[in-house]
């Protein structure tokens, strides 16, 4: 939940011009803005932005609100997120809630595979101007009649013949090797060797919605057989094939003003369309269309047209996503490309005009289209006829709306003259049958989930009762994740040199810091110890190594504390050195960078956060005291005290990125 002062700050920073002047070109009439209509199709402007009132309306669609209105209808985002959008434009940190180290090094891993991905786009972009990538992959994509243009915008390249060119290349440029394993960019050998997945291949980036890159795809020049056509990146974090569509980042804009989107199979079908002005188009990439892939164009519009060769295998592949897209409650037609052409052919040898007329007088609903089909199967059989029918029937009974379900059963009556109450009761039994199969499926994954947290306790919060620190008893719930988070710094790093940049507030040329060392230094500036007994100890026992034996390696340390005599807090050290606290945040432990650069970053951050909560505990104190407090002179020294309190701690947080 966003807090309502950090709403009102962007709701007061974002101008309306200013935002809708992101997305369509706005001239001046008078006191207000015009311009041609972003949700619908129009010549003559009739969108109006009116900067005094902070709203836009047009008069030919009917649509109007406010900024964020704007961009949760031309963004499809929700409140929030629209909300982050504007922030993010304005430069306003957002933060909901306080990130626990693991969000905090889940999120910087997530980031560091999205920057791997994003320097390999680069780099396959950059390989596309050598000699090699110009007379093979340059060429490549002129024969399949792709503009210069096409190719910058959508991020085309070529992967060098050199099977180790991007993998050497992102190496040398700091990026570490099992990042490449990771995204799947490379691929290692029995011996160590280090090899990269895509080479001498034309290479086709998939984005997220967001515009991110993700993955790749990357086909080959060569006509031998025992090659494969296509090899496509592996699903990794941030890469999930059965949730992602090629060209939806391109298409997701196109797909809400027309409220439709076109659905190919394949890259080349999805640019070509796109080059010759079609633009709410996407492809599944290859593979059979999914309920996640659905599910995503769901978010844009509730119309989807299947655009499959008109081929045998088109026309079974366009049967099969026919009922997997009515179970998503959603409306599908059916459009196929003449035999022996594809999107992306019949695209290259017509006009836009030829190729919309086309689409507009092909594309037929599904009962149309399945029905035609399987008739022609069935000839004059009665048989077969009937099995069709029932076939329909049951396609009938996935659409969720029982509106819909009525309108297209009597429409099937119709067609093959049949007693509609016949076939009413066919769906109603095909319905009943589904929903209890998916019940009974429900039941046993939920059997499933009760098993495994029987077998697997769920952790709880580190602030409670800790089962993964020896069932520690917090004095101090509220500093106690902010305390074991400085212990686990200093635990697992506290011999490490933090190395500031010297346009860093914790620079100082005349010293060089540890870990353990910038801690200690920062809690005795503060004139505190921590609170909780048990982190206190372990603290104190680290110390007493630390300066007792300057020579004692991180390990020994750590190992003295484990085979000391104080067993509680040799178990809370086991447990923060290793198991599951360690594997828990061990995405730390894989920055992209240097070990040093991240502690560098995130050590300041856990003092702050721990400064913060020792802050605010005092302000807690203050106010506690100053409800019983009757002297007036005590009471003004008290609220003096409490509004500097909250003044430092609004700093801290500010620091730390947070919004008071």
């Amino acid at each position: 939940m966003i807090p309502q002062d950090t709403v009102a700050k962007i709701l007061d920073a974002a101008r309306i011009e200013d935002v809708i002047g992101d997305f369509v070109t706005l001239k001046r009439s008078g006191a207000n803005f015009m311009a041609c209509c972003p949700f619908h199709n129009e010549k003559t402007p009739s969108f109006v932005v009116s900067p005094a009132k902070g709203i836009y309306k047009c008069f030919g669609c009917g649509k109007s609100g406010t900024a964020v209105g704007f961009i949760m209808e031309h963004e499809n985002l929700s409140y929030p997120d629209a909300l982050k959008y504007l922030a993010r434009k304005y430069g306003i940190e957002v933060m909901e809630k306080e990130e626990t180290a693991e969000e905090v090094m889940a999120r910087q891993r997530s980031e560091t595979l999205y920057a791997v991905t994003e320097y390999a786009e680069k780099f396959f972009v950059d390989s596309l101007s050598t000699e090699e990538g110009r007379a093979l992959g340059a060429a490549y994509f002129r024969s399949r009649g792709l503009e210069d243009e096409t190719v910058r915008k959508y991020g085309l390249g070529w992967a060098p013949s050199d099977r180790t060119s991007l993998s050497g290349a992102a190496v040398a440029a700091g990026y570490r090797e099992e990042y490449l394993l990771d995204t799947g960019l490379a691929v290692k050998y029995d011996d160590g060797r280090l090899a990269d997945r895509f080479f001498s291949r034309v290479m086709f980036p998939i984005h997220s919605v967001s515009g991110r890159i993700i993955a790749f795809g990357g086909r080959t020049l060569r006509t031998d057989k025992s090659v494969a056509k296509y090899v496509n990146s592996p699903e990794t974090e941030i890469y999930v094939k059965s949730n992602s569509l090629y060209g939806i980042y391109f298409a997701k804009n196109a797909i809400v003003r027309q409220d439709k989107c076109f659905l190919v199979e394949g890259y080349l079908d999805v640019l070509s369309m796109h080059q010759l002005g079609i633009t709410n188009v996407v492809a599944s990439s290859g593979t059979s269309l999914t309920q996640g892939q659905i599910r995503l164009i769901r978010k844009f519009t509730q119309n989807i047209t299947i655009m499959y060769d008109g081929d045998s295998a088109g026309i079974h592949a366009a049967l099969r996503g026919i009922g997997l897209v009515l179970k998503e409650g959603m409306n599908v037609k059916v459009v196929l490309i003449p035999d022996g052409d594809d999107p992306d052919s019949f695209a290259r040898k017509h006009t836009l005009d030829e190729v919309t007329a086309f689409i507009e007088s092909g594309e037929r609903d599904f009962i149309e289209f399945k029905a035609d089909l399987l008739l022609g199967e069935a000839g004059n059989d009665p048989l077969k006829k009937a099995d069709l029918i029932n076939d329909i029937a049951d396609t009938i009974a996935l659409m969720p709306d029982p509106v819909k379900r009525s309108v297209y059963t009597q429409m099937c009556a119709a067609k093959f003259d049949t007693d509609s109450g016949i076939l009413f009761s066919r769906v109603r039994q095909t319905r009943d049958r589904m929903l209890e199969d998916e019940k009974k499926a429900a039941l046993r994954a939920a059997e499933r989930k009760d098993a495994r947290q029987e077998d697997e306790p769920a952790e709880q919060e580190t602030a409670k009762a800790d089962a993964e620190t020896g069932r520690v008893i917090a004095e101090d719930p509220s500093l106690f994740p902010a305390e074991r988070d400085l212990m686990w710094f200093i635990l697992n790093h506290g011999l490490e040199e933090l190395k500031f940049e010297s346009d860093s507030e914790f620079y100082d040329p005349d010293n060089i810091y540890t870990v353990a060392d910038f801690i200690r230094g920062v809690l005795d500036d503060d004139g505190g110890k921590m609170r909780n007994s048990l982190l206190r100890r372990v603290y104190d026992l680290y110390f007493s190594y630390y300066d007792s034996s300057p020579d004692m390696a991180q390990q020994d340390i750590v190992k003295a504390i484990m085979d000391g005599s104080d067993r509680e807090a040799a178990d809370f050290t086991a447990s923060l050195t290793t198991e599951k606290y360690v594997l828990s945040i061990e995405k730390f432990r894989n920055a992209m960078t240097a070990t040093s650069s991240a502690l560098v970053r995130n050590v300041p951050k856990a003092i702050l956060v721990y400064q913060s909560r020792r802050v605010l505990e005092r302000m807690r104190s203050l106010q506690d005291r100053l409800k019983t407090e009757q002297d007036p002179q005590q009471q003004d020294g008290l609220l003096v005290d409490i509004q500097k309190l909250s003044q430092v701690r609004k700093k801290i947080e500010e620091k730390l990125g947070r919004v008071q």
